[in-house]
């Protein structure tokens, strides 16, 4: 029989559209900076951001368009952000990911949009939903964001960050020409280093007790190339909420395969994932999908905190 396993309804659906005039979620600080003779980028989330200010360095002038502590899927652009954007020398987005940066650049940018889908092999998501079927309504009637036919996700697998680094530093170049030599440079620099995470990656997490992994959201399939399986509680978007039915489907799996932690993440409210884990008498961890930072995480980077992962993962998993 399926544990009974309370059902907490606790991730809403943000609204995913572009204002010109409300009031955003992210600070209104977000400018150009067309007076400061370097190249102007607007990035729309952390890893994209996290790439460019690496790749571009002192060359740049990088606009994150998800500030920390906002949830990237609920992302609504201010004015500022917007002009930013609508004048950057080069966007970094990724197709389908933020409706609002979408919106935004359909309407009038001059910038060369560099779209992850069209620079990075991603995973085509998986057809039907996951094998609890998360992609179908909730119980509360509100949808799922739709991510399309792909998995957006590709930040969690090194090796495509480093494909997208490429992708980053061409563009800058084609920008700047005059410092191309440098935008190589900074590239390669940062690929090394994740190769470097990758490698760490397939060493900490060769030899695991336990293969399975209930996580909040779907966030994390790349990271199956190490040997793992990823259980999501909810679907691609953290506002697709299970119905009790599939919550006490996760918890025999979660049984059956000798889970020991429940996975919760950062930015979106713990609830579910720590109901979950009481019911089981499991217990509970962070793992963060690096979509965004945090008042925990501003002093972090893309680097530190896959390496944070590992460890979580390695500790909840028995590797050696």
């Amino acid at each position: 029989m399926a544990p009974t396993i309370r059902y907490a309804g606790v991730f809403a659906a943000g609204a995913l559209l572009l204002t010109s005039g409300c009031a955003a979620l992210s600070d209104d600080s977000g400018s150009s900076g067309s007076d400061s003779g370097k190249v102007q980028v607007a990035a729309a989330f952390y890893p994209l951001q996290f790439v460019a200010e690496r790749v571009g360095g002192d060359l740049t002038d990088v606009t994150g368009l998800t500030k920390p502590g906002v949830e990237p899927h609920d992302l609504e652009l201010s004015i500022n952000q917007t002009a930013a954007l609508q004048s950057a020398d080069v966007i970094l987005t990724e197709h389908g990911f933020q409706p609002a940066v979408d919106d935004a650049i359909e309407q009038d940018v001059k910038g060369d949009v560099v779209d992850v889908e069209k620079v990075v092999k991603l995973r085509p998501a998986e057809e039907g939903g996951d094998e609890h079927g998360h992609e179908e309504e909730a119980a509360s009637g509100e949808e799922e964001h739709s991510h399309g036919e792909f998995d957006p996700h590709f930040w969690h697998d090194p090796a495509l960050m480093a494909d997208y680094t490429e992708a980053v530093r061409a563009a800058l170049a084609k920008a700047d020409p005059d410092n191309a030599e440098t935008y190589a440079a900074n590239a390669k620099a940062l690929t090394e280093d994740l190769t470097g995470v990758d490698e760490e990656f397939k060493t900490g997490l060769a030899q695991c007790k336990i293969k399975d992994v209930v996580v909040s959201h779907d966030a994390f399939t790349y990271l199956d190339k190490y040997g793992l399986e990823f259980e999501p509680i909810a679907g691609l978007t953290p506002d697709a909420e299970p119905n009790p039915a599939q919550l006490a489907e996760i918890g025999e799996h979660a049984k059956e395969h000798d889970v020991t932690t429940i996975f919760s993440e950062r930015l979106v409210s713990p609830a579910l994932a720590d109901t979950l884990a009481g019911d089981l008498g499991l217990k509970t961890a962070v793992l963060d999908p690096i979509e965004g930072l945090s008042a925990d995480t501003e002093g972090e980077d893309y680097l530190s905190l896959m390496r944070q992962n590992l460890d979580a993962l390695k500790a909840a998993n028995g590797c050696q």
